[in-house]
C-alpha cells in the first residue's frame, strides 16, 4: 500500500496543504500547495488527485478526508493555536509556519 504524508504551512490568514508520497525513507512531493480560504484547496486537491490514476479511490477519500480535518481545525482554531498544537493534532503531517 502507498504512503503518503501531508505537508502544511500554518499561516495567520492562510492553511496550505501539499500532499507528498512516501518511498521508504524518501518524500517526493505529490502536489503543490493549495491555500484555504484564498482558494478552495480541498477541490483543487480532489482535481490533482484524480488525474492520478494510481492511487486507489479509497486512498483519494482517505487522503481527503484528512484534508478536511486540516481544513476544519485551522478554521476554528488556526488563529487562537499555535503551529506546535497543530502539530500535536497532526503527529505524522510535516509543519512548517509562522506562528
Amino acid at each position: 500500500m502507498q504512503k503518503f504524508t501531508f505537508r502544511i504551512l500554518w499561516l495567520d490568514n492562510n492553511v496550505a496543504i501539499a500532499i507528498d508520497y512516501v518511498i521508504g525513507k524518501n518524500i517526493s512531493p505529490l502536489t503543490s500547495y493549495f491555500f484555504w480560504p484564498r482558494n478552495d484547496a480541498w477541490e483543487q486537491l480532489k482535481t490533482e488527485l484524480d488525474s492520478k490514476p494510481w492511487i486507489s479511490e479509497n486512498q483519494k477519500i482517505d487522503l481527503l478526508n484528512k484534508a478536511t480535518e486540516i481544513i476544519n481545525f485551522w478554521q476554528e482554531k488556526g488563529k487562537d493555536k499555535s503551529i506546535s498544537q497543530a502539530q500535536e493534532k497532526f503527529p505524522d503531517f510535516i509543519f512548517a509556519g509562522s506562528n
